[in-house]
């Protein structure tokens, strides 16, 4: 009873000295109160004005933004330092290979592109003489056809070699063994420890103890690399799981900082479009190879924003499976898979992201897919993966966009536009680059300004349509294939392409704010005047 009135005599006196507090300062209390009231708190993402609370509603278009390219999807070609210290970095995941016999002098072949033998009786190389691999490790390696099939011993109780599985065990992992001072010439150990060898145009088996460099050793094979790949798949796996996630994790803390938002701010920029990968709906501990650490370093980027007064477009850059094949888009091998049976998993990562940032002022837009290759992702798939995306999104917002990403390669510019028509708030995303087809080789500084103007005017406008859905130029960079140009050319090109694209009707974003190849780098390009936003 005596503890019960020693609390109540407590709580009087703390009251009282509240009071009084009010009453002497009721200014103060009452903007207390005033905050308190207006100010919600979004899970995970700290308080938020409910006044400004979807950002959306408050988005100034068109907007001018820029692409954070490769910091939390890696492309190597952006940065190549980034692989520097990976072992056997000219061995990655995806890296393709044409193998010789130095004793036949003819190419390894999967015989009809997989599914059958291994043969050496190509005078030539092409598809079906070309492996992907996959790495295991530094020296370990998995080797893929073009029908998709691994390579790997014969099950049949021989050792001979096939490429007929189409998911690899121990098998079908061989060792690569490289020449010292010659490391494209190579032996290829199996798993019964045993050596390739070439024992004639049909047969090749792994049953070699031998040793020896000669070019009559049986065992002996010219590697010559085609191919390679530089996205998060091989950066991850290169590294691997004791070294991967600090090197990540310095390249996030340092490639784009808070600094950068406050120049992007005070250069005339009000958004920024950030690439994400899929695993980050797994952080902190994606699939392996993938590492934690983008949710934090998106989380900051929302931060700065908010501070700095940018909008935040989340494009989902890589998806499971991978959209189109090319690195960016996080593939390990270079294979686009993406197909219907994809869509679940992939709509799960938009419904995260949503949930996430729906309630966070600095949200502009989701763009749901970044750069579907046609015609292996086809329009039916794309349009089912848009309608379940879209309706994650509209879950958890009605004010944000959703941008729908047209296809690249041969595909219709308008194959949205109808599709779109029965959805609210959406985008179509188109990418320009004067660029990766052999008809700008040709071209003059002015001829390169005029197709800006009038062919991709004529683009733009195609899919711009007074009363349809908002367009926008989601990347575009200020580069061509012209060598030797002037400064001046430059900023013309780029005046061209900002005055075009200006037409978007939601807008247009840099590709990229940073990267070691300079017109790339819409920072570069700012702070050397090439370009003015102000």
């Amino acid at each position: 009873m005596i503890s019960r009135l020693i609390t109540l005599f407590i709580f009087l006196i703390l009251f009282f000295v509240f009071l009084k507090f009010c009453l002497l300062n009721q200014s103060q209390f009452r903007a207390c109160v005033s905050h308190l009231l207006k100010v919600g708190w979004c899970e995970d993402q700290g308080p938020i004005d409910q006044g400004v609370a979807y950002g959306a509603q408050n988005l100034k278009l068109p907007l001018k933004s820029v692409n954070l390219g490769n910091w939390l999807v890696v492309e190597g070609w952006m940065k190549p330092s980034l692989f520097d210290e990976i072992p056997n970095k000219d061995l990655l995941d995806g890296t393709k290979v044409q193998l010789k016999s130095t004793k036949l002098q003819n190419y390894l072949a999967a015989e009809n592109g997989g599914d059958s033998i291994v043969v050496i009786n190509r005078t030539a190389a092409s598809d079906w003489e070309t492996f992907r691999l996959w790495r295991i490790d530094e020296n370990s390696f998995n080797f893929r056809v073009s029908n998709k099939q691994f390579v790997g011993l014969s099950r049949q109780g021989t050792n001979r070699i096939v490429a007929m599985r189409d998911a690899p065990g121990d098998t079908e992992t061989f060792r690569i063994v490289r020449k010292d001072g010659e490391p494209n010439r190579i032996r290829i150990q199996a798993s019964n420890d045993l050596f390739l060898q070439a024992i004639s145009d049909t047969v090749l088996t792994a049953d070699y103890g031998g040793s020896g460099w000669d070019d009559g050793n049986p065992s002996v094979f010219i590697m010559t690399i085609v191919g390679s790949l530089q996205g998060e798949y091989q950066i991850t796996n290169g590294y691997g799981p004791d070294k991967a996630p600090q090197i990540l994790q310095d390249h996030r803390n340092s490639y784009v900082t808070e600094e950068d938002f406050r120049f992007m701010s005070s250069n005339g920029l009000n958004a920024v479009r950030i690439p994400v990968g899929w695993w980050i709906a797994y952080d902190p501990t994606p699939p392996k190879p993938f590492v934690g650490g983008s949710l934090q370093a998106l989380d900051n980027a929302f931060t700065w924003a908010r501070k700095y007064g940018l909008k935040v477009i989340i494009d989902l850059h890589a998806v499971q499976a991978s959209q189109n094949g090319m690195e960016h888009s996080a593939t390990r091998d270079g294979y686009l898979e993406f197909g219907d049976s994809s869509i679940r998993d992939t709509v799960k990562v938009i419904d995260f992201l949503a949930a996430r940032y729906a309630k966070n002022p600095a949200l502009g837009a989701i763009e749901l897919i970044n750069e579907p290759w046609a015609p292996l992702v086809t329009l039916d798939t794309l349009k089912k993966y848009y309608k379940a995306g879209y309706d994650a999104v509209r879950k958890y917002t009605s004010s944000a966009y959703v941008i729908l990403s047209n296809r690249l390669g041969p595909a219709d510019r308008k194959e949205l536009l109808s599709f779109a028509q029965g959805l609210s708030k959406v985008v179509i995303d188109v990418h320009y680059y004067s660029l990766y087809s052999d008809m700008f080789n040709g071209f003059s500084v002015q001829k390169n300004i005029d197709f800006i103007y009038n062919q991709r005017g004529s683009d733009l406008a195609a899919v711009t349509t007074s009363n349809g859905r908002l367009t926008f130029v989601g990347e575009w960079v200020a580069e061509w294939a012209i060598n030797g140009a002037s400064m001046q050319d430059y900023q013309r090109f780029a005046k061209a392409q900002l005055d075009v694209y200006g037409r978007a009707t939601f807008g247009w974003a840099y590709w990229s704010y940073k990267c070691q190849h300079n017109h790339w780098s819409l920072k570069w390009m700012i702070e050397n005047n090439y370009i003015k936003l102000n």
